[in-house]
C-alpha cells in the first residue's frame, strides 16, 4: 500500500467515524459534515516533499477577505447544530486517538496522529468560505469548543494539532490579499503544513509586550534575530508567525518560512505538553520581505493576537480539568477503604463537588470571552480573566486529582499526573494557539 493510499484510508476512517454517528442525522447536518470533513479525503494526500515546500499565490485578490462579526443580541452560549456535530467528532477523535497515544507522545513525536488530526478540518474553522474555509462569521467560540474537546484527550497532542489552525486564523483575521492568496490554500487544502505562532521567549517573567526578538529594517524587508521557546512541532515547521520587536520598539508579527534559511531548531523539553513536540527556534539574521509583515505592523493586531491566544489556553485548561473530573469520579466510587467506597467520605465528596463547581465557572468565563471576540466587542479584560482563573483553579483541580488518587495519582499508570503537569502550562504559555 502506498503512502497516499494509507493517507486516504485515514481520511475515510475519520469521515466514517463521524458519519456513523446518529448525531449527524439527528441534527440534520449531514451536508455541513461532508463539507468540513470530506475535503481532506476526496483526492487523497500528498505526503512527499514537505521539507522543500514553497508557498505561492494561485489566485490574486484585490482585497483581503475577513470573517464577519456575529450578530448582536442576547448573550447565548447554546451551541449551534453544526457546532454540536463538530464537537461530537472532536470528542470521538480525542477518545480514540489522543487519549490512547498520550503516554507514547511523552516519549516521541507522533506525526501520524497530527496528520490524522488534519483530517478533521481544524485549519478551516477560522477561514472564510471565500478562501476555502468553513465559516462566514468569526469562530472564536468554535475554536474554544475544539480546544476543550481535544484537550480532554491530551493537551500536548491537542496543542500540536491546533497549531496550524492558529496560523490559518491569523491570516484570515489580519493577512492582506497577497498573504492570504499565498498561504491559505495550503493551510486549508490537502497535506496541511506544520505551522505555528511563535511568541514566547526563553526567559524568566516573559512579557509578550516586551520582546527581545528584533526585526531590523533593511532595504526591501527586515532581518529577524532572536530565540523563540516552546514552539510546537518546531522540527517539522514549514511556516511560522513570529512575534518580534520592530524598529519603533513595538511588537509586530512576521511570516517566516524556515526553508528560506537562518532558522535553527533545538529540542525544548518542558514539564508538560510534551505531546506537542515543542522546540526552541533560533533566528539568526533571517531575512524576510516587507510583505512578511502581518497586519501592517499595527500594535493593536499584536495585542489582539495575545488576547485571542489566552482564550484558547483557557479552553485547554477547561478540557484537561474536565478530564480530571471524569477520571476521579469513577475512581472514588470504585476504590474501597474500610469497607466502603471512599466517595462516601465527606471530604472526598466535597472535593469532587468543588472541582465540578469550579469547572463550570471556568468554562463560562472562557466562552464569554470568546463570544465577545466573535461579536467584535472589546474582550481583552475577559480574556485575561479567563486565563487567570483557569490557571489558578486549573492547577488546583490538577493537584486535587493527584491527591484523590493517593499514591496512584503520582505514578504514570494513571494519567492524572500528566494532566497536573499540563495544567501548569495554562498560565505560562503565550501565543501558539488562536481563537
Amino acid at each position: 500500500m502506498t503512502a497516499a493510499e494509507r493517507s486516504m484510508g485515514l481520511g475515510l476512517r475519520a469521515l466514517n467515524r463521524l458519519a456513523g454517528s446518529d448525531v449527524v442525522d439527528r441534527l440534520g447536518v449531514r451536508g455541513p459534515t461532508e463539507r468540513v470533513l470530506y475535503r481532506a479525503t476526496r483526492d487523497g494526500f500528498r505526503v512527499a516533499g514537505r521539507a522543500g515546500r514553497t508557498f505561492s499565490a494561485a489566485t490574486r485578490r484585490s482585497a483581503p477577505v475577513r470573517p464577519r462579526t456575529t450578530a448582536g443580541g442576547l448573550f447565548d452560549l447554546t451551541p449551534s447544530d453544526e457546532q454540536e456535530m463538530l464537537v461530537e467528532a472532536w470528542r470521538a477523535f480525542a477518545a480514540e486517538q489522543l487519549r490512547p497515544n498520550a503516554a507514547q507522545a511523552e516519549r516521541e513525536p507522533l506525526r501520524a496522529t497530527f496528520r490524522e488530526a488534519d483530517e478533521l478540518g481544524l485549519t478551516m474553522l477560522g477561514v472564510p468560505e471565500e478562501l476555502g474555509g468553513a465559516v462566514s462569521e468569526r469562530s472564536a467560540v468554535t475554536a474554544v469548543l475544539a480546544a476543550e474537546a481535544l484537550a480532554h484527550g491530551d493537551a500536548g497532542l491537542a496543542v500540536g494539532a491546533l497549531a496550524p489552525a492558529a496560523v490559518a486564523t491569523a491570516l484570515a483575521l489580519w493577512g492582506d490579499a497577497d498573504q492570504q492568496s499565498t498561504y491559505l490554500p495550503a493551510l486549508v487544502g490537502e497535506d496541511v503544513p506544520a505551522a505555528a505562532l511563535a511568541i514566547a521567549e526563553p526567559r524568566a517573567l516573559f512579557d509578550p509586550a516586551h520582546l527581545q526578538t528584533t526585526a531590523r529594517p533593511v532595504a526591501g524587508g527586515y532581518v529577524l534575530s532572536g530565540v523563540k521557546a516552546l514552539v510546537p512541532r518546531a522540527a517539522d515547521a514549514e511556516l511560522l508567525i513570529v512575534g518580534a520587536r520592530a524598529d519603533d520598539g513595538r511588537p509586530a508579527l512576521f511570516l517566516v518560512e524556515p526553508a528560506a534559511g537562518g532558522v535553527h531548531v533545538a529540542p525544548d523539553p518542558a514539564m508538560g505538553l510534551r505531546g506537542a513536540a515543542s522546540g526552541r527556534v533560533m533566528l539568526e539574521d533571517v531575512r524576510v520581505g516587507r510583505d512578511a509583515l502581518l497586519g501592517a505592523g499595527d500594535p493593536a493586531v499584536f495585542a489582539e493576537c495575545v488576547a485571542r491566544s489566552r482564550i484558547v489556553w483557557a479552553a485547554i485548561g477547561v478540557g484537561v480539568a474536565r478530564a480530571v473530573l471524569d477520571h476521579v469520579i469513577p475512581y472514588v466510587n470504585e476504590r474501597v477503604a474500610f469497607g466502603e467506597p471512599i466517595s462516601h467520605r465527606q471530604a472526598v465528596a466535597f472535593s469532587i463537588s468543588d472541582i465540578a463547581i469550579e469547572l463550570e465557572g471556568l468554562r463560562l468565563v472562557t466562552l464569554r470571552a470568546a463570544a465577545r471576540a466573535d461579536a467584535g466587542r472589546d474582550f481583552a479584560r475577559e480574556a485575561a480573566l479567563a486565563r487567570s482563573l483557569c490557571d489558578r483553579h486549573g492547577a488546583r483541580i490538577g493537584s486535587e486529582g493527584v491527591q484523590l488518587l493517593g499514591g496512584h495519582g503520582y505514578v504514570c499508570e494513571h494519567p492524572v499526573e500528566r494532566w497536573y503537569r499540563d495544567l501548569r502550562a495554562v498560565g505560562l504559555m503565550e501565543g501558539v494557539l488562536l481563537a
